[in-house]
């Protein structure tokens, strides 16, 4: 079974558009009202191993302030008014449910980074312990803010029990949150942290996959019979969400390359545009009654568009913030150390598992004597330092020259010398 999830999380580009199909033909032909008895359970199976999973103690990490800083204004003060202002734009002015859509579309904006933030930016190649810090900081911050910015700005639209909201949020983050947090707390005290993070962490990322097939399954099941009958709701619906994830690449891609460093920059565009669909769709079916059914079908296909730009945007990458590393100028600098020679070459960075514990490697000490032997040395310090963006510093310690002769002549030169010439000399 495990073999049989690993493959939906690795392929939920297609896997959720498939589920989708499978529960719109399942609500046209079938009652799939019962289905909302599952909502709970199947959110909790979504977000529980997500929280599990988290390092907490990597936000204590670094001091890298400005980029979380920014991440996190960007999240919660541009982020949802582009949400707002393009629902205002593509569903003003319509019948019901275009003002449900757009309250969908803010939920989106005003919910936190979602757990997929941090494998997207390990994908390209981004800093991952960043990432971490971004979704657990933005986990707290949006689920205070949520109800908050929602009665605010949408108050006029549709109404918003603020308190409803701040349960269901509770439910569908800090008690999962909580859950996860002590489930890993258990597994590393009678484990160990080494068998945590190679054989049991890997086991929970899966099964949040599940849990995102099984609740776009259920909103699309229980939407069937109104989306077959009006099938162009679906092209009304996807045009501003493509609107909003393409002017948040482009305003994140434009921040990140004058402001931040590759990797840093990777982190940020991911901390921003990887919403927590998940508790979005669950908020929406649990805080707005019948109407929640609406919302969430706005919801589902933002998975379709957020899956599918996150995997291009990786492709572009290289081309908007440039090469992880520059090999040319690394091999120059090691030529003229008498490192390398014309034929030398860096090797590939060593493969990390993008389940294994995040290290915190800023800087290498390299310590040679310039031997052949430390040649090969060397390039596998400059690809653990090309991996991790650490610093590479080379040492060599030049010997005592007085005693190097006195090895070489066989006569020991201090005895023959006063204090002060040997200092000269040396």
């Amino acid at each position: 079974m495990f073999k049989i999830l690993s493959v939906l999380q690795k392929n939920l580009v297609w896997a959720i558009p498939i589920s989708m199909a499978l529960g719109l033909g399942f609500g046209y032909f079938f009652n799939a009202d019962p289905l909302k008895q599952f909502i709970i359970p199947v959110t909790f199976i979504m977000v529980y191993p997500m929280m599990t999973t988290l390092n907490i103690k990597s936000i204590f990490k670094g001091k890298d302030y400005k980029l979380q800083l920014t991440t996190q204004i960007i999240n919660f003060v541009i982020i949802p008014i582009i949400a707002y202002f393009t629902g205002r734009l593509f569903f003003s002015g319509g019948t019901e449910k275009y003002a449900l859509w757009a309250v969908g579309l803010f939920l989106i904006g005003v919910l936190p980074t979602s757990g997929m933030t941090i494998s997207w930016t390990g994908f390209a190649r981004g800093n991952k312990e960043a990432a971490i810090k971004m979704v657990v900081f933005g986990l707290i911050i949006g689920a205070l803010a949520a109800p908050v910015y929602t009665q605010v700005f949408m108050g006029a639209t549709i109404e918003v029990n603020m308190l409803h909201m701040f349960r269901q949020i509770a439910l569908f983050v800090f008690v999962p949150l909580i859950a996860g947090l002590a489930t890993q707390s258990f597994l590393k005290k009678n484990y160990g942290e080494k068998v945590w993070n190679q054989r049991l962490k890997p086991k929970f990322p899966p099964f949040s996959a599940l849990g995102v097939i099984l609740i776009a399954f259920v909103a699309m099941s229980l939407k069937a019979k109104s989306i077959i009958a009006n099938p162009g709701d679906i092209v009304i619906i996807l045009a501003p969400l493509t609107m909003f994830y393409l002017v948040s690449y482009v305003l994140l891609s434009i921040v990140g390359r004058l402001f931040f460093r590759r990797g840093d920059a990777i982190a940020m565009v991911y901390g921003v545009v990887m919403r927590d669909l998940s508790i979005a769709l669950a908020i929406a079916m649990t805080a707005f009654g019948k109407q929640g059914f609406t919302i969430a079908l706005l919801i589902a296909l933002a998975y379709v568009i957020q899956i599918q730009t996150a995997a291009w945007y990786v492709k572009m990458v290289d081309k908007i913030f440039g090469k992880a590393m520059a090999k040319a100028d690394e091999i120059e600098m090691l030529k003229g150390a008498a490192m390398l020679t014309e034929n030398d070459k860096i090797p590939e960075p060593l493969p990390v598992e993008d389940h294994a514990m995040v290290p915190d490697i800023k800087r290498i000490l390299y310590a040679t004597d310039l031997s052949d032997t430390a040649r090969h040395a060397v390039r596998y310090a400059c690809s653990i330092g090309h991996q991790y963006g650490a610093k590479v510093t080379l040492l060599h310690v030049i010997p005592d020259i007085v005693e190097e002769i006195s090895i070489g002549t066989g006569i020991n030169r201090v005895d023959h010398m006063g204090k002060k010439e040997w200092e000269s000399l040396n």
